[in-house]
């Protein structure tokens, strides 16, 4: 199995980890699942550049890295005891090769980064 880990997002990675996020979610909205409604944060984006920051703002973001490549990304939110995930995303170029699979298996990767998961 590839090894996964979950990298903190730094801020030189920050705009294309958002770019990779929005063309995973339109990607997964349009091309996946087919247009069912004209619904969008923003022009031809399903989730808003706006809607992304304000998750990384107000959370916690990691790269998610396999094989020293990104391959995706999460944003978590932690309250206390209480933590939720906002954000899970997995890039485009990494669709159909196993990396969702790998991400539940390693699942230990982010309890390691915070038990309010």
């Amino acid at each position: 199995m590839a090894k996964v880990t979950l990298n903190p997002l730094t801020p030189d990675d920050r705009e294309q980890f958002i770019r990779e996020n929005q063309e995973a979610f339109n990607y997964g909205a349009l091309e996946e699942f087919g247009l069912r409604d004209d619904h969008f944060e923003e022009d031809g984006e399903i989730i808003s550049h706006e809607t992304i920051e304000q998750a990384i703002d107000g959370g916690e973001a990691y790269r998610i890295i396999q094989d020293n490549q990104p391959v995706g990304g999460v944003v978590i939110k932690v309250d206390g005891e209480r933590g939720d995930l906002d954000l899970l995303f997995v890039s485009t170029k990494a669709h159909s090769k196993g990396i969702g699979y790998y991400q539940s298996a390693d699942y230990a990767s982010m309890k390691r980064i915070t038990d309010a998961i």
